[in-house]
């Protein structure tokens, strides 16, 4: 169908049930999503204390008195994410909501006045418009207002809460204007008009029936919320119950990474709360043993120094004051009363003007918050937790470290094909780090503000990524629909005093290539300092070139190898699957025994790969930026351990933190790394690293057995006992 035979259409479903619409809305109390009258009694009575809730309502209503001076502009569409009018409908719609919960809490008729006239103006514009100009040519789900639907679902879960907190100021007329020209054309192009985008399970879907829901709530249209719960057919095969089943694993885990985990949350957790206070039977809180509530908790868990763990399609800025969360943790807190979520709420600097916000704000005047307990955990990935996992491991032994690692699922269109890969963060920076997207959000100059082409042919691709990559291909051959249907398996995880040590394998990345993994964050306590151990095992049934990168974060300091530079012309390392956007800048081939990287962050500590090599491994060094007309890409650095011709192979290596760079009083602590030797070996399904280190050496062993039980073994004649996965030995101080 076309677009204009689909508007003839839903403009005849509007004029056919016109009348009904005034009637039913009338049986309606307003305000009923997220804020409802017993909610602004509260509040009322809360403006006149001083607390955090009084400043912020004071706060906003000065951003509202400062905006609405000026005259209301809603601009024809033409520009893409970022371009004026994008931004105008966006700075509108955040508008209307802010206005109105203002003229709640104060009773001005000013606020719910201009709230009014943007609607009808509104109204006035969106029947004459068709899709956007900017819409993308292959795209499924144009919006009117914006260059996709996506942006108009936004629209609306923001636009049917400021008409909700206005409504009884309207006449029956301005009501009728208001939802016969505009609100009910928009929920309808956004369901019956594209139903795929509405019936997927995808946050582009969650936003569309976040939306509809509750403009069904506000209109009196139980169909709507029925649909928007169960899909268009009530099926339950989509709709917003079957993302919460779907998108979300048991622990509360969401499929496409914590970047669109934190988008996705606004909708879920606003919506949530329409349904709790319009239907209480159906307890949506309890929906899949509380997923939701988990959902929140677990977006917090996936930050480090307040920034989300930047893996898939994300923009590394992103973190946990971002606004979606602050709702999330306000809900929280007002669902468990757990005081840590407190913190986080202190944290974030922002308070909701709800009656839950109110609680929030109540609770941080009397002093109750505790700090938030970051955890070391694995969260299961599918929507029955078996399909991999993210893990998180922790230490607070030397500063503040975390260890991502990533045996995880695709996750769908925004995944990368990073089977493996894993990252780590010391003292409050990223230290090996994840490309993340390659978008500049909103800056149309940059390709219209869209992800970048760069996104497919490199931040996506295996090379951009802490794993190992097979003949110059990435995983899946790039396909996202295998990468869907083949997920990593998290053989173990375990955390104790020792540390924390995990291990994942996938045998589907590459045809009859298998590969396995096995991270830990060790706490080596007499030297009170933490190391991450890394062993990485290939095995193929012929020969591959095998690459392992190695992505770093600061300045190269030192190789215990000499390194071949290139220092007059630059080339780029391959020619496709991410290859053709890294310069080539040196290589070098150490001899057998032990490699060393090292390097100085921007936080004033060194760095140290050492790796285990038995001199037939090249190690090129490289920077990003080749065949990138555009500088669209950051200038990063990396390394990539290189094997021309093997079947098997174990990558053995050994990261260490060490020393300090304080250029402004100008003194250098421990700059070389400490560690002098390092051994692997292994008995069975016990794996041992030997590792020299400060004058001390510790034997590290691994139980990998299926159940893994207390062990008694024997190490040069000496007997252990290793109860669990982790056993770390002192031997002797040298």
């Amino acid at each position: 169908m076309s677009f204009s035979s689909l508007q003839t259409k839903l403009k005849a479903g509007v004029m056919s049930i016109a009348l009904a619409v005034t009637t039913f809305s009338s049986l309606a109390a307003h305000p009923n999503l997220v804020i409802t009258e017993d909610d602004v009694v509260k509040m009322r009575g809360a403006l006149d204390s001083k607390g955090f809730f009084s400043e912020r309502y004071h706060s906003l209503k000065a951003q509202v008195d400062q905006e609405i001076v000026f005259p209301i502009v809603v601009p024809v569409p033409k520009d893409g994410g970022g371009g004026y009018t994008h931004e105008r409908h966006k700075k509108n719609y955040q508008l209307m909501y802010r206005a109105g919960i203002i003229y709640q809490l104060s009773q001005e008729q000013k606020y719910a006045a201009y709230v009014r006239d943007m609607l009808l103006e509104y109204a006035a514009l969106y029947p004459s418009l068709d899709v956007h100009p900017k819409r993308k040519v292959k795209s499924q789900n144009p919006g009117k207002l914006f260059w996709q639907s996506l942006n108009e679902a936004m629209w609306l879960v923001y636009t049917i809460q400021a008409y909700d907190l206005i409504h009884d100021t309207l006449t029956d007329q301005q009501s009728a204007t208001i939802e016969n020209q505009l609100l009910r054309p928009v929920a309808l192009f956004l369901s019956e008009g594209q139903p795929t985008t509405f019936n997927k399970v995808h946050n582009h879907g969650t936003w569309a029936t976040a939306g509809v829901g509750m403009a069904g709530y506000v209109m009196n249209e139980p169909e709507w919320v029925e649909k928007a719960l169960y899909d268009l057919d009530k099926s339950g095969e989509g709709g917003f119950l079957k993302q919460l089943d779907m998108l979300f694993s048991p622990q509360g885990y969401y499929n496409e990474g914590p970047y669109y985990q934190r988008f996705a949350l606004l909708p879920f957790v606003t919506f949530a709360q329409a349904i709790a206070h319009n239907e209480p039977e159906r307890k949506i809180a309890e929906h899949r043993d509380g997923v939701l509530l988990k959902a929140i908790d677990t977006t917090i868990q996936l930050s480090y120094n307040g920034l989300f763990f930047p893996i898939n399609d994300a923009i590394k800025s992103k973190g946990i004051d971002t606004i979606e969360l602050v709702h999330g943790v306000t809900v929280a807190y007002s669902l468990t009363n757990d005081t840590g979520y407190l913190d986080i709420a202190k944290q974030q600097g922002q308070i909701i003007l709800s009656g839950d916000g109110l609680k929030v704000a109540q609770a941080l005047d009397k002093g109750l918050a505790t700090p938030y307990a970051f955890k070391s955990v694995a969260f299961g990935d599918g929507s029955n937790g078996k399909e991999g996992a993210l893990v998180i491991m922790r230490s607070q032994l030397d500063g503040d470290q975390a260890l991502l690692f990533k045996p995880a699922a695709q996750g769908l269109g925004h995944g990368h094909f990073d089977k493996l890969t894993w990252q780590f963060y010391d003292k409050g920076e990223e230290i090996v780090s994840d490309y993340g997207a390659a978008r500049f959000l909103n800056v149309e100059a940059k390709f219209g503000g869209r992800y970048l082409p760069e996104n497919n042919s490199y931040a996506k691709q295996t090379v951009a990524h802490n794993t190992v990559v097979v003949d110059e291909t990435s995983h899946f051959n790039g396909d996202v629909e295998v990468g869907n249907k083949n997920a990593p398996t998290l053989n173990f995880f375990e955390t104790s005093e020792y540390g924390t040590v995990s291990s994942g394998e996938i045998s589907t990345a590459y045809k009859s290539v298998e590969l396995e993994r096995t991270l830990a964050l060790v706490n080596l306590k007499e030297l009170n300092s933490t190391v991450a151990l890394d062993l990485f095992s290939v095995a193929a049934d012929k020969a591959h070139q095998l690459d392992l990168p190695l992505h770093y974060k600061g300045q190269l300091i030192d190789t215990n190898f000499k390194l071949k530079a290139n220092t007059k012309q630059l080339s780029a390392l391959g020619d496709r699957n991410g290859y053709q956007h890294l310069w080539l800048k040196a290589t070098a081939k150490p001899e057998q025994g032990l490699a060393r990287v090292s390097w100085l962050n921007d936080n004033g500590r060194f760095y140290t790969l050492t790796s285990l090599v038995k001199g037939d491994e090249a190690f090129l060094f490289t920077q990003l930026g080749a065949d990138d007309p555009n500088f669209n890409l950051r200038n990063e650095h990396s390394f990539i351990r290189r094997l021309s011709d093997t079947k098997q192979h174990q990558f053995i290596s050994v990261l260490e933190p060490h020393g300090e760079y304080n250029p402004s009083k100008e003194y250098t602590l421990v700059a070389q790394s400490r560690v002098t030797n390092l051994k692997h070996s292994q008995q069975g399904e016990l794996v041992f690293v030997e590792l020299e280190i400060a004058d001390k050496l510790y034997l590290i062993a691994i139980n990998k057995a299926e159940l893994a039980s207390k062990k008694s073994f024997k190490y040069q004649n000496k007997s252990y006992s290793l109860n669990g996965r982790l056993g770390v030995y002192l031997i002797n101080n040298i």
